[in-house]
């Protein structure tokens, strides 16, 4: 029997999580597999900028299986999941440490491929950034969303242009937007990740952010706190000052009042970060990430509130 009153969910979850979405979709149980293709990044290289994001870390591949190939990390992946369930399982092939669209669609192709030769293969998830989408990569995506279940996650963060020169992205809004509308148009599914906390913004700017990408429609979202992680600029910037972190209070709020912006069927495919606990300096609660999640929980249900409770269709 149900126990939420929100449609898209099976349990006492109040948001669309992505663990339902896929279970709908798949008949069971689907797991992502991280995956570092060895990509770079146009804000890492000099092209558009150097450094990267004042929060990048390697790309952010912290749970992926560095410098062996993609066929060996798929395996790597199927074992970790083998053990931890004690069978095989199908996955989604993640790609999503640093740019990967950033190369010649040839090679490109070559590393879908082999993902996709994978028998516990059964989906890709490919990170991005909006201003790495040539044309000849639209058309190797496409020709992929006709071939399997295909998510492309974009590195949104933000809606506001002072934020983004803030934060080094190197990417305007304006950029974003074209590269996310030239994705719908082929009819590929896209995920937007969003950052909260981000420099010198109010929650009243992160729940904008929320309110403007519930215009857009997308697919999916993934909601996460700033992480600042050891040898970043961030860490830097947080040291001397000048980076307030929200409360785990604060950001609870937040997430409430975003998930009720967001149209109830826009997959939740994160709702706080994996920092890796042996380089994150702040803020250390979100390190107990079961324990936010069991809060986000509560508050939705002491509220009776709910995703898409306020969206504006």
């Amino acid at each position: 029997m149900q126990s939420s009153p929100f449609v898209y969910s099976s349990d006492n979850k109040r948001y669309h999580t992505l663990n339902y979405h896929l279970n709908k979709l798949f008949g069971q149980k689907v797991y992502k597999a991280a995956i570092d293709a060895g990509m770079t990044c146009p804000n890492i290289d000099g092209t558009k900028g150097i450094g990267g994001c004042i929060f990048c870390s390697g790309g952010s591949g912290y749970f992926t299986h560095a410098g062996i190939s993609v066929s060996d990390q798929l395996i790597a992946e199927s074992r970790r999941i083998q053990e931890k369930i004690g069978k095989t399982a199908p996955m989604i092939a993640y790609f999503q440490a640093n740019t990967n669209t950033y190369a010649s669609a040839e090679h490109l192709r070559e590393i879908y491929d082999t993902a996709l030769s994978f028998p516990e293969v059964v989906g890709l998830s490919i990170g991005t950034r909006a201003d790495c989408l040539p044309n000849e990569v639209l058309e190797l995506l496409s020709e992929l969303n006709d071939r399997t279940y295909l998510t492309v996650e974009l590195g949104m963060q933000t809606v506001h242009e002072e934020t983004i020169s803030r934060i080094n992205r190197c990417c305007t809004h304006h950029e974003f937007l074209k590269g996310y509308e030239r994705l719908k148009s082929l009819g590929i599914q896209v995920c937007l990740h969003l950052i909260n906390s981000l420099p010198g913004e109010t929650p009243e700017m992160m729940i904008e952010t929320a309110r403007q990408v519930a215009r857009l429609r997308p697919n999916a979202v993934k909601l996460q706190m700033l992480h600042v992680i050891r040898g970043t600029e961030l860490e830097k910037l947080w040291k001397n000052g000048d980076v307030p972190l929200l409360s785990r209070e604060g950001y609870i709020d937040i997430i409430v009042k975003q998930l009720e912006l967001l149209p109830p069927e826009t997959v939740i495919e994160r709702i706080t970060g994996d920092g890796n606990k042996a380089t994150l300096i702040a803020p250390m609660w979100s390190a107990d990430k079961i324990a936010v999640l069991g809060e986000i929980d509560k508050r939705l249900a002491e509220l009776e509130t709910f995703q898409g409770r306020l969206f504006q269709g």
